[in-house]
């Protein structure tokens, strides 16, 4: 039970990351949809186009469950296919993304999962384009003076939840974002000093099984 409540959230916080960090395209659709004025879609193209240029980024961050359990930790981006998830103790996992597959590993129970990034909901967040003119559909739009408001849906699958991002304006800065998901539980996650642009070493994407560095080689 331990093993599956932890698998559950850790996930959950990648499917946050992926989702809030590039939302595949904007358009109206029937089911849900909002309607946006001429004003609000140039907006809206505004966010979308500041999420195609985020290359690198870097961000401690604190995650809210809909339990009320609160974790924290550090992301690494870098567009494409990379990504490196770490969790502070005592949350004993950490998920990198390495350009091919993505690796999730928990240090307590010893144990390795691996897919494809294609498989992942990651790949929003790490595909090398952002295109706007695909199958997301603004739900709920809000703009205010140094705040904007976000909030999407799969238009081919509303029922699997929403992604709201929240961001900072002028500069447009992403600061939040919150997914509800099927079963209508919110897990908010909150980055704090984020930091763009920046090179980030190589090896913080190169995942290397750590039974083997610790000599205890996987069979």
């Amino acid at each position: 039970m331990e093993k599956l409540v932890r698998r559950r959230l850790v996930l959950k916080g990648l499917l946050l990351g992926a989702m809030a960090m590039a939302p595949r395209s904007v358009r109206a659709a029937p089911a849900g949809a909002i309607s946006l004025s001429e004003q609000d879609r140039a907006v809206v193209d505004r966010v979308v186009a500041y999420l195609n240029n985020i290359h690198t980024m870097e961000a401690r961050f604190e995650q809210i469950a809909a339990d009320g359990s609160n974790s924290s930790g550090t992301i690494y981006v870098e567009r494409p296919g990379k990504l490196r998830l770490q969790y502070d103790p005592p949350m004993p996992v950490m998920i990198i993304a390495d350009g091919r597959g993505i690796y999730y590993w928990d240090s307590k129970l010893e144990q390795l999962s691996q897919t494809r990034v294609e498989d992942t909901p990651a790949w929003f967040l790490l595909r090398p384009d952002i295109s706007a003119n695909g199958d997301v559909t603004v739900t709920h739009f809000e703009h205010q003076p140094g705040l904007i408001r976000v909030t999407m849906v799969e238009t081919a699958h509303p029922e699997l939840g929403s992604v709201t991002l929240t961001f900072a304006d002028h500069p447009l800065e992403l600061r939040q974002w919150t997914i509800v998901d099927a079963q209508a539980r919110p897990v908010t996650v909150t980055l704090i000093d984020p930091r763009f642009g920046m090179a980030i070493p190589p090896l913080l994407f190169d995942w290397i099984d750590p039974r083997i560095t610790q000599g205890r080689i996987p069979h």
